[in-house]
């Protein structure tokens, strides 16, 4: 798949000789993403996993040329970047776009069921390449968005994708999670080192009420559930395209409200 970026498409050199990709390769991204943007009812459920209490969306969505273009451009930086810095040892462009872009779209489908409306501050923990992060940011472009990413080279990765898809209220906080104060509306983990780690930091960075998002291993459920036995879990979701890979979302409890809780007495 010979991927070209939205800018080139445009420019007065290439517009003549380009003119007939750009729908094929936008069809080509709209096609693999089909799968994970459809709505859970249209999603096999032969999976082990339940997907019962699912309330996510009810219809089937289409990337918008918008974020295609967004998904080409971001494509072409990692694959340049990925030449010099080790962002993901996935190489093939179509697998990077199931494999990162896909997962990463399937969170965001399910968070923001209703990307015009979606609003709220999204923290990213371990971003490396973006993922899931920027991808959610694409989808739900009024969010604001932290991505977390201790190593600086892949901090200025990150900075250079928000620079070049123009995106607004997106920073790079390049240290580690536990020097990050601020809390979010939803907290996002994603093949992090030091899983049983990173998984308390997450939870504290969540807002009360706030949403604590893990793109995880089936493996990993039973033990996050364990460390953290005071979020209201949902039920998981698989992963379209994945023996194992699993979202799982657990929504922090609310601080009681004093004064109803006085007035009651």
């Amino acid at each position: 798949m010979r991927l070209q970026s939205p800018a080139s498409l445009h420019s007065p050199k290439s517009a003549s000789s380009n003119y007939n990709r750009q729908p094929m390769e936008a069809a080509r991204i709209s096609e693999l993403l089909r799968p994970f943007l459809e709505s859970p009812s249209a999603i096999s459920t032969s999976h082990s996993l339940s997907f019962r209490g699912c309330r996510g969306p009810k219809e089937s969505a289409v990337p918008s040329l918008s974020q295609i273009e967004n998904i080409l451009e971001y494509l072409d930086l990692l694959l340049r970047w990925n030449a010099r810095v080790n962002l993901t040892a996935v190489r093939a462009p179509e697998e990077i776009v199931t494999r990162h872009f896909g997962e990463s779209l399937f969170a965001a489908r399910h968070l923001f069921p209703d990307a015009q409306a979606a609003y709220g501050h999204v923290v990213d923990i371990g971003s490396g390449a973006g993922f899931p992060g920027l991808p959610i940011k694409i989808w739900a472009r009024a969010i604001r968005l932290t991505l977390i990413e201790s190593n600086q080279k892949k901090a200025t990765f990150l900075r250079e994708v928000v620079r070049k898809l123009e995106m607004n209220d997106a920073a790079v906080f390049a240290k580690r999670a536990e020097e990050f104060e601020d809390e979010a509306d939803i907290v996002t983990l994603r093949a992090v080192e030091r899983f049983e780690q990173a998984v308390p930091v997450a939870r504290r960075l969540a807002r009360p009420g706030g949403k604590l998002a893990l793109l995880i291993g089936e493996g990993q459920m039973t033990r996050a559930k364990e460390l953290l036995p005071n979020l209201e879990w949902s039920d998981a979701l698989a992963i379209p395209q994945s023996s194992n890979r699993v979202l799982l979302v657990g929504r922090s409890p609310e601080i009681p409200n004093q004064s109803s809780h006085e007035s009651a007495e």
